[in-house]
């Protein structure tokens, strides 16, 4: 069943509305994860950093921390997710997190594969994203 949003506007059906919403749920909790996560890395610089994981990612997150890498790595994430939240230059934020969830699941699969779970979990919201902008993202690929 299709319904009529305006006239002289196109026909939307209800699993078009849902798709829509369904991006929109999936673009704020990204922004809201990323905006956080960003935020948080310029916060260590006021505190202690977390207490470090076991085995090799200790070593990871200490150099991570110590050579202040994580200003920039959570500055990339600050402003891909604030831009998310703001629903602007999206495409802009999904290539940033594009590269942002590449380290993190090489990270997670290499050092911590027990904590594997959550990142798919956000791996999976931000590709429906990058599926429904596969238009605006269709030009890195020529």
């Amino acid at each position: 069943m299709a319904t009529h949003i305006a006239a002289g506007s196109a026909v939307r059906s209800p699993s078009r509305d849902r798709a829509a919403v369904a991006a929109t749920v999936a673009r704020i909790v990204l922004g809201v994860v990323f905006t956080l996560s960003g935020f948080s890395g310029f916060a260590f610089l006021f505190m202690s950093p977390p207490p470090p994981p076991p085995g090799l990612a200790a070593e990871f997150t200490d150099v991570f921390f110590r050579t202040h890498w994580v200003q920039f790595v959570d500055g990339v994430e600050l402003i891909a997710g604030v831009l998310l939240l703001a629903n602007r230059y999206v495409t802009l934020a999904i290539v940033l997190l594009g590269a942002i969830f590449a380290n993190i699941l090489v990270f997670h699969i290499t050092l911590q594969p027990t904590t594997i779970a959550v990142p798919l979990a956000l791996v999976a919201l931000w590709a429906f994203l990058a599926y429904r902008n596969r238009a605006n993202l269709a030009v890195l690929l020529k």
